[in-house]
């Protein structure tokens, strides 16, 4: 089993990963994000991807989800994690900290969003329950376990349009709504991956507090200094998870 990995904002390249080859795939639904990155990390196979390009420059709503997720799978992954930046909105979900989510919200619009839109010989549905993979968030959760970093171990992701940070009250009507986190990447990518039959999990480092969570302006600044700080956590987890594949 091949595992894939998908790095957001904060992980545009895998360190430590020993380049066999990189692959520019042609998909039917158009280029994805970059090229794949297919290699050795600590002896296991890895195929890795910039999820908004090299350089990092592809907005969230303007990604090829669908490139990236069928690249994924015509390359061998069978497995994918997600590494993604986000928001923290409730208590727990303060900057730096780690959160391995169990659940998502959909809030984006337009987008490119299924697999099962054209040349159907029946309407198609998948079973959305569970939109990450139980098995890959324990062994996650293990692996940080194991490294003695503190997670949060559930949590609900809200994924909104961007590429605008969200208001007050958009945030408040989230947190209403169950969201522990906000982030802009997580569909219709979690989606996509279920339809392809993929297992699927994802590693959110919270970078900031969302709009409203502090009297504090949210700058660029602030989530750059957050996110690097919390994806040293994330790469120690990462590179244990990676070998316990």
């Amino acid at each position: 089993m091949s595992l894939g990995i998908i790095g957001g904002t904060g992980l545009t390249e895998l360190n430590g990963l020993a380049v066999e080859k990189e692959k520019t795939l042609k998909t039917p639904f158009g280029a994805p994000s970059a090229p794949f990155v297919i290699g050795k990390f600590r002896g296991e196979k890895v195929i890795f991807l910039a999820r908004h390009g090299r350089p990092h420059k592809i907005p969230p709503h303007m990604i090829n989800y669908r490139a990236n997720m069928w690249g994924m799978k015509k390359l061998g992954a069978t497995r994918i994690l997600s590494v993604m930046a986000v928001g923290g909105i409730t208590k727990k979900m303060k900057p730096m900290r780690i959160v391995i989510p169990d659940q998502i919200i959909d809030y984006t619009y337009a987008r490119k969003h299924t697999f099962f839109a054209k040349n159907l010989k029946e309407v198609t549905h998948i079973d959305f329950s569970h939109p990450y993979t139980p098995a890959l968030r324990n062994d996650l959760i293990r692996e940080a376990k194991k490294k003695k970093i503190k997670v949060v171990k559930t949590g609900t992701y809200g994924c909104t349009q961007g590429p605008r940070l969200e208001s007050g009250a958009e945030i408040l009507r989230m947190q209403s709504d169950g969201c522990d986190v906000v982030g802009m990447t997580g569909m219709p990518e979690a989606a996509l991956a279920h339809e392809l039959n993929l297992d699927y999990a994802g590693m959110a480092i919270v970078a900031n507090w969302a709009a409203g969570k502090t009297d504090s302006e949210i700058t660029m600044e602030d989530i750059h200094y957050y996110l690097a700080e919390g994806m040293k956590s994330a790469m120690l987890i990462l590179s244990g998870f990676i070998r316990s594949e």
